[in-house]
């Protein structure tokens, strides 16, 4: 039968973690994750979590905002929903320890306001917010006896009740488990469990220029996908407007509270170009700074912007930003004395496995958390730090609804196979992987980047789908490796990204295309979804 517990969670951040931790009262919890358990994304997001909690806020304006970014396809259930959850979140990462930043000599928490905000609602820790919460949670769940965490490794696929037998009923399939690589042994283990929850983090990686660490590579997406669940609104890719620009750094954000505490924008003659964008300026909504800094980079021929937050003073640089400073100046640049280079790159995954308000996908016993699912909170654009708050919102109602639907209910038993190699050989081309990883990546950066075309779409895809094959074929001749995995999930969500931009006619949000150049509010209000029908 291989590993059994009730739950299986895939991931190692906020989703993943807060998620094991309320669901270890009902039972053994697993959590399987690529690398290192603190290796997630949740670990480098700098900003921090929206909530409303002073007495000058309100859950009307926090709802108004987010829908304001969402740029009309936000869901009005789930965004009121996250909202006026979100408080109590709060109140229980602070109950589990994280140490969020309060105001100098005073008990009240150092609200940041950032982009598309209309008060300060952000709670934050410094600007490591993410490093902070994810030490907190990641300390109570290895004191937990009931929460097991298996690092290195990496699930290949999900196992359904369709695909081990004749059943053959669309919309009532379910997940059994996975099959799951240890990336130290090369062994294939089947993990079993009454529910499993994705929880994996974004698909940065598809791109060639991304904030996100190495382990955002679509993973969930591309499992729910695989089995059959419906995904949405793919197209819509958040730029972050503003990360480090220098030949040594790798992927490093310069948070978006930067702006929020005064920061402005300059081009290389030190004018400032945001004023003529938008009414907000460097406060506006990322995909409009992001689509800014394109244009502005495009028109002069420059390879980067600048953020200057110089007028701020040292003093209040260093308190506010350490890490942030002390980065800069690993690269010799000093964010007191200059604008720091900054360039925008993929950041966030707005779309992903669709769910309903309690985490669940369209396949019974599969549950999809964070940055992977697409709950509808952020319809074609993020509001800035509202996404930590949504993994603790939706962790906390999934749980409740796995207890009562699955955990423990009694189930007939199927018979699942160990993991059957075939014929497949020691991998022995190593460079067909890193090459069609790279090539897909380039790709994605050049055709289905800030601005789109239909020209470069059908380019994209043309040549996503050849490597697709080539990937496939690779896949079932060669053993399965870490880096294979994650190559034939990004060339997935790759494709899956393009498809969904290919049915939007219009531009809204992130998705902005010259053939169709307008807000299309008759047709274009709804969810793009895309399902895999031929298994």
């Amino acid at each position: 039968m291989g590993k059994v517990s009730k739950i299986l969670v895939i991931g190692s951040g906020i989703a993943g973690l807060s998620f094991a931790l309320r669901a270890a009262k009902r039972g053994q919890v697993t959590i399987i994750t690529k690398k290192e358990a603190s290796e997630s994304s949740t670990n480098y997001a700098q900003g921090g979590i929206a909530t409303v909690w002073s007495d000058e806020d309100t859950f009307e304006s926090h709802i108004e905002d987010t829908h304001r970014a969402g740029a009309g396809l936000c869901h009005a259930d789930t965004v009121d929903f996250v909202v006026r959850d979100a408080p109590a979140r709060i109140r229980e990462l602070i109950e589990w320890g994280v140490e969020f930043t309060r105001r100098t000599g005073k008990r009240e928490f150092d609200l940041h306001r950032e982009g598309g905000h209309s008060a300060r609602r952000i709670f934050h820790a410094k600007d490591l917010t993410g490093r902070e919460v994810e030490r907190a949670l990641l300390v109570r769940a290895r004191e937990n006896p009931r929460i097991r965490i298996f690092e290195d490794h990496t699930a290949i696929n999900l196992i359904t009740k369709q695909k081990l037998s004749s059943f053959d009923h669309p919309g009532v399939d379910e997940v059994l488990g996975a099959y799951v690589l240890d990336r130290i042994t090369g062994e294939i283990h089947t993990f079993v469990a009454d529910v499993t929850v994705l929880a994996t983090g974004g698909s940065g990686k598809v791109y060639l220029y991304t904030s996100n660490p190495d382990v955002a590579t679509g993973d969930g997406v591309a499992l729910a996908y695989r089995a059959g669940a419906t995904i949405a609104n793919m197209e819509f890719v958040q730029f972050h407007p503003t990360c480090l620009y220098h030949p040594l750094a790798k992927s490093f954000l310069i948070s978006e509270a930067v702006r929020g505490e005064g920061a402005v924008l300059l081009n290389r003659a030190g004018k400032r170009f945001m004023e003529g964008a938008h009414p907000m300026k460097e406060l506006a909504p990322r995909d409009i700074v992001a689509r800014a800094i394109d244009a502005e980079m495009k028109r002069s021929g420059e390879d980067c912007v600048y953020l200057d937050i110089r007028s701020k003073g040292p003093a209040f640089i260093r308190k506010h930003f350490p890490n942030i400073h002390e980065t800069c100046l690993s690269f010799g640049i000093d964010m007191t004395k200059e604008p720091i280079p900054v360039v925008p790159a993929a950041h966030y995954q707005c779309g992903g496995v669709r769910t309903n308000l309690h985490g669940e996908t369209d396949i019974q016993r599969l549950f999809a958390l964070g940055e992977c699912a697409g709950t509808g909170l952020h319809g074609a654009n993020r509001l800035a730090s509202n996404s930590l708050i949504e993994a603790l919102v939706f962790s906390h109602s999934a749980v409740q609804r796995a207890s009562t639907a699955y955990i423990g209910k009694p189930r007939p038993r199927i018979d699942i196979p160990k993991w059957d190699p075939g014929k497949a050989q020691e991998p022995d081309e190593g460079v067909v992987v890193s090459h069609n990883w790279d090539e897909i990546r380039r790709t994605m950066w050049n055709y289905v980047g800030i601005v789109r075309s239909n020209k470069r779409l059908s380019r994209a895809l043309d040549r996503i789908e050849l490597l697709k094959r080539e990937i496939s074929e690779y896949y079932w001749n060669f053993k399965v490796t870490g880096d294979l995995l994650e190559l034939r999930n990004i060339c997935t969500v790759a494709e899956l990204i393009v498809r969904c931009a290919m049915q939007r006619k219009e531009s809204r949000g992130l998705h902005t295309t010259i053939d169709y150049p307008y807000l299309d509010d008759e047709h274009g209000r709804k969810d793009t979804l895309v399902r895999r029908t031929r298994f």
